[in-house]
């Protein structure tokens, strides 16, 4: 039960950092990433952050594949 007490911490430390870092990426103007497509029709907004996605992707790899090696 220990091993799951301290996975669980882990994973809710990781989300308050991925929180805190996306809220500051949008207060320094970086809510619009290269490769972020969007579509506007008929009052509906659609936007898909592909490079965004791509890099996250990347970075969350390589963490893992870091902890994983322990």
């Amino acid at each position: 039960m220990a091993t799951l007490g301290r996975s669980l911490l882990l994973i809710g430390l990781l989300i308050m950092v991925a929180g805190g870092l996306i809220l500051l990426a949008d207060r320094l103007g970086l809510h619009h990433f290269p490769g972020t497509w969007t579509w506007r029709r008929d009052g509906v907004t659609v936007i898909v952050p592909i490079g965004l996605m791509i890099v996250v992707s990347v970075v969350l790899s390589l963490v893992l594949s870091l902890l994983m090696r322990r």
